[in-house]
């Protein structure tokens, strides 16, 4: 219908009201918001092993089953697990003997499980929450001594313990509400450009995360040394690591192991000061190398 006695091109030629959608979109953000951050709060436990106050996305069972479920999916994406020989034996029997050592008088609420990967390309070691822990071939062949698979494993344990994994969940649901509601106040549908302003935000995201995940990395150095040192090693074999790492990343492409982790360069320093401030008198000399 149009106004009586009016122009039918009246009604069409009226500017259309602006900025409803608009406030609505910001409304919805604001509520994004809210919602996240309630639930991050919300995500708070204490670690069971530390006995830290922590914002973590699942329970500790949940992990187990987490890691149990995702390790066969790993392991394929690395040419699967090499289950047999002195090697594959030998990483399982060190990465148990870490455990046992540190969890003798505690209470381990972990599956822990330790793989050697067929990859001989890609040098990397990873743990998945719960107690799943690999070494691929590739890095597994460039150690020289037990005290530096030793150092790498504990490495990794740390992780576990330290629930890193799911302390990085739930930072990710975090980001991703949080850059969720950045998209939604940005986005004008008369305005495509504005599409750029959410994958600004979705960047800042990452990088969120990755200077957290480099943060657990230089955590989980400190647990390296400690589960060297009480299972018999020395922990001045993690530097030896770095020293691998380093010259593996100048003579060419760098390891997967430092898509996420700092510099080993950098690493090196701070592994000396770590273990100069436990060890001031020096490092024992009955441990293993």
């Amino acid at each position: 219908m149009y106004p009586q006695g009016g122009d039918p091109q009246y009604v069409e030629n009226q500017p259309r009201p602006r900025g409803g959608g608009c406030g609505m979109r910001g409304i919805i953000a604001v509520g994004l918001v809210v919602v996240s951050l309630i639930s991050y709060c919300n995500m708070k436990q204490t670690n069971p092993v530390t006995g830290e106050s922590q914002h973590v996305a699942m329970s500790t069972s949940q992990e187990v089953a987490l890691g149990l479920e995702a390790a066969p999916q790993m392991a394929a994406q690395h040419g699967g697990e090499v289950k047999t020989g002195p090697d594959a034996e030998l990483v399982h029997a060190m990465g148990q003997h870490l455990v046992r050592t540190y969890f003798r008088d505690k209470e381990n609420p972990y599956r822990f499980e330790f793989h050697l990967l067929a990859d001989e390309k890609v040098i990397n070691a990873f743990a998945l929450p719960g107690g799943q822990v690999f070494i691929t071939r590739a890095l597994y062949n460039r150690l020289e001594t037990e005290g530096q698979l030793a150092g790498v494993l504990g490495h990794e344990i740390g992780h576990v313990i330290e629930r890193h994994g799911a302390e990085h969940m739930a930072k990710a649901q975090l980001t991703q509400g949080l850059t969720s509601a950045a998209a939604m106040a940005a986005y004008d549908p008369e305005k495509p450009g504005t599409a750029a302003a959410a994958a600004v935000a979705q960047m800042v995201g990452n990088l969120v995360n990755m200077k957290y995940g480099r943060n657990d990395e230089l955590e989980s150095d400190e647990w390296g040394i400690d589960l060297c040192v009480q299972a018999g090693y020395d922990p001045r074999a993690m530097i030896g690591v770095m020293e691998i790492l380093d010259e593996a990343t100048k003579s060419g492409r760098p390891p997967e192991f430092m898509s996420s982790h700092p510099d080993p360069g950098n690493r090196i320093g701070r592994l000396e000061e770590l273990i100069a401030a436990k060890f001031p008198n020096g490092v024992p000399r009955d441990l293993e190398p």
